[in-house]
């Protein structure tokens, strides 16, 4: 799938890539309306007819991945929920040992996510994958979402990369639209970012289910 004497940087999302998307899942679509609904006196079905259109009108803006956003705009500690249920925060199956494999190498290995600091914080506490990259980057730090020309331009001045050899695996078909966009010139779709749906049909990029797939030549 991959030929690695090609490959001089890695690219890798968080969630849905390396972690379960199970867990952003269930917080966004069942336990933070559960907690809106206990706040304003409201049925769960109530809860979620009035956020998902609020969700659905942030999506792919920087303001979706942001927990101060979230906290204002719905008077929730988002930060605080997620800790609650970080029990459910886990790593997908054989990404350890792709990492592990790909840190024996001299390449090198950047987390680059959407997700706001005080979400990527909980997540390395819980699995402590931070040891296996070189730097991680949060769009939050740059100021633009994955999905947005101007993130990767930033990426490509702050870390210096050759679009060439670099590699990129992502979950989001829109990420991976951005990067492609831009020149990266090798990219990855993640089939099943969440264990417990469905494996997603991919037919715009080459797709993995498991990191497992990728190791070979590594």
């Amino acid at each position: 799938m991959i030929d690695w004497k090609k490959i001089d940087t890695v690219l890798l999302d968080m969630d849905g890539t390396l972690l379960d998307l199970n867990f952003d899942n269930h917080f966004w679509k069942e336990f933070v309306p559960l907690k809106f609904a206990e706040l304003h006196g409201l049925s769960i079905a109530e809860a979620k007819q009035q956020l998902e259109p609020r969700f659905k009108s942030m999506e792919g803006k920087l303001e979706w991945y942001c927990l101060d956003y979230w906290s204002d705009a719905l008077q929730l500690d988002i930060a605080g929920l997620k800790a609650e249920l970080s029990e459910l925060i886990a790593v997908l199956p054989h990404v350890t040992e792709f990492l592990s494999k790909i840190q024996q190498t001299p390449k090198k290995v950047l987390l680059v996510t959407n997700a706001h600091r005080d979400s990527l914080n909980l997540k390395m506490e819980k699995t402590c994958l931070q040891v296996f990259f070189d730097g991680i980057i949060s769009s939050h730090d740059v100021g633009f979402a994955k999905e947005h020309p101007e993130f990767w331009a930033l990426l490509e001045q702050q870390h210096r990369f050759s679009k060439a050899s670099t590699l990129l695996v992502d979950d989001s078909l829109a990420v991976l639209n951005a990067a492609n966009a831009f020149g990266i010139a090798h990219l990855i779709a993640v089939s099943k970012p969440d264990t417990r749906q469905a494996k997603k049909t991919i037919s715009d990029y080459a797709a993995i289910e498991d990191f497992q797939e990728l190791m070979v030549g590594l």
